[in-house]
């Protein structure tokens, strides 16, 4: 005997589903996962096979690829071929389901399902904590069905990650990283925003209380490059909205997604973030692959892996802003991890903002697994889970600048004049960053034109010591690398020209903005 579950396109089968248990039965279940383990703060730690995205496994059902520039794609046929082996295997299994939406706003939330294997409880309590349970969602618009435990021959690793658009349902085969089953339900919500004519954006979010009124920052950025640190970070009792994803509408109207955060916790502070690391070690947290002694954790030891992760409810926070309360975008900051000649914030035009932010460039973290680590990246948007053609994001962010009021500002998380390993380079420090944030919101930056790149780089920030390190190009005629400085500014511009041109169908403009 076999029990049913229905959705929009599809029926399932399973030997059980046990629909939405809540957080005490789903925590019990962790607790007896053999790969869990309780620890000193009274929550559960579950090292996985997994340990990043499985980038090289995602694919976009379509027979049309051309339509999705920037994600592989499988035809519809191989997807069906897929599905039915999945649904096979389903049939054996007790399944978890986890039902809920995606979004807290009654005009725009979508409803969300996820099917997960019941062995990897830790899967769905993490799920129950990111989606809104605020109302009964009724059937699903996008469900994730997520089988960990069985592989996919053929693909990298055995793995496979297939999204189908068209049917809102994403199948998830070989993976027991939590994150696939988040970005599952969000990279097809991509596509509902679109629709919606919005744009999705890889963004956290924060309101900053000012002289002159609350300021709504986006922080858009690659996991890694200190989206959810810039988020959380607090600059006149500011509060966090949104961690991950937003969208962001005409008029500069927002809409969140997540009522919790999935948190980096690699080098997590106390002393630098103490609003994350409280959240993180809260009872009813769930940890991934966090490198722990007993049951004593270690924030900072990489040796299984630097993506360890938290699942947290932002109500863990004691303090945050519902997205439906808050007002239109002022600010928006463009998050680049570098180590070469990028200055710690520069003010950018409405073109060249469109450009920066599909040039998404920064330093690959394990987020993105081993083959993104440490690479220079270049990712439209900072966002690699947009399921469509890439030049749609940068000609809609341009568009919908055209109707809000907001600042666009780059921002550098990493490091001037080199990497952390080079004697020269200068570290842009967490608290040179939320000076310049705190800055940024109240608009005390004094300004200059920079000559080779074209934006604006400050020449005074309030609370910042050491005005040199605001201008790359003067701390290395400082180190008597001036040459070396001309030669980053002439390569990034040919890079930075031959990758826009890469994108059929981007207003020429937006191009024409990068110098």
């Amino acid at each position: 005997m076999t029990e049913k579950l229905e959705g929009p396109g599809y029926m399932l089968e399973a030997r059980s589903f046990l629909a939405d248990p809540g957080q005490e039965r789903l925590l019990a279940m962790t607790a007896a996962m053999p790969n869990a383990r309780r620890t000193d703060f009274g929550n559960f730690n579950v090292r996985t096979r997994v340990v990043a995205r499985s980038t090289r496994s995602t694919f976009v059902a379509s027979d049309h690829p051309e339509d999705h520039q920037g994600s592989q794609t499988l035809s519809r046929d191989e997807y069906a071929r897929v599905a039915a082996m999945q649904d096979s295997y389903v049939r054996e299994r007790d399944m978890l389901v986890i039902n809920g939406f995606i979004g807290n706003d009654e005009a725009f939330r979508v409803p969300a399902r996820l099917v997960v294997e019941a062995s990897n409880a830790n899967i769905a309590g993490s799920q129950d904590l990111l989606y809104f349970h605020d109302a009964d969602p009724g059937e699903p618009q996008l469900t994730v069905v997520y089988t960990p435990n069985l592989p996919a021959p053929g693909y990298a690793d055995d793995r496979l990650i297939a999204v189908d658009l068209d049917g809102g349902m994403t199948r998830v085969l070989g993976s027991d990283y939590f994150g696939e089953s988040k970005k599952g339900g969000l990279r097809m919500w991509n596509k509902v925003v679109y629709d919606r004519g919005g744009l999705p954006m890889h963004a956290g979010c924060k309101v900053v209380p000012t002289s002159s009124g609350d300021r709504t920052l986006l922080i858009v950025g690659l996991s890694g490059t200190g989206k959810t640190t810039t988020t959380f970070t607090r600059q006149n009792d500011s509060r966090p909205v949104q961690d991950d994803f937003i969208a962001l509408m005409p008029g500069g109207r927002i809409y969140g997604t997540e009522n919790g955060c999935f948190a980096k916790t690699y080098a997590l502070s106390a002393e630098y973030e103490p609003t994350i690391y409280g959240a993180v070690t809260s009872p009813g947290a769930y940890l991934e692959n966090v490198s722990q002694e007993d049951g004593a954790l270690d924030f900072f030891d990489e040796t299984f892996t630097a993506n360890g992760r938290a699942v947290f409810a932002m109500s863990r926070l004691g303090w945050f802003r519902d997205a439906r309360e808050v007002g239109p975008v002022d600010r928006v900051l463009i998050l680049n991890r570098n180590t070469n000649v990028i200055p710690p914030v520069a003010r950018l035009s409405r073109e060249a903002a469109a450009a920066y932010f599909m040039l998404g460039e920064s330093q690959g973290t394990a987020a993105g697994g081993k083959h993104e680590a440490g690479r220079s990246l270049r990712i439209p948007g900072t966002n690699p889970f947009f399921p469509l053609s890439q030049a749609l994001q940068g000609n809609r962010f341009h568009e919908l600048l055209t109707t809000a009021s907001a600042d666009v500002y780059l921002m550098n998380t990493g490091w001037v004049g080199g990497d952390g390993r080079d004697p020269h380079a200068v570290k842009v420090k967490i608290p040179l960053s939320s000076a310049i944030v705190k800055a940024i919101a109240e608009g005390t930056i004094s300004w200059e034109r920079d000559p080779d790149f074209g934006y604006e780089v400050a020449s005074d920030v309030p609370g910042v010591d050491d005005p040199e390190i605001l201008q790359p190009r003067r701390v290395y005629e400082r180190q008597g690398r001036a040459d070396e400085y001309r030669a980053w500014v002439t390569r990034l511009g040919e890079e930075r020209a031959a990758f826009l041109s890469g994108f059929p169908g981007l207003d020429p403009a937006i191009a024409a903005a990068i110098r």
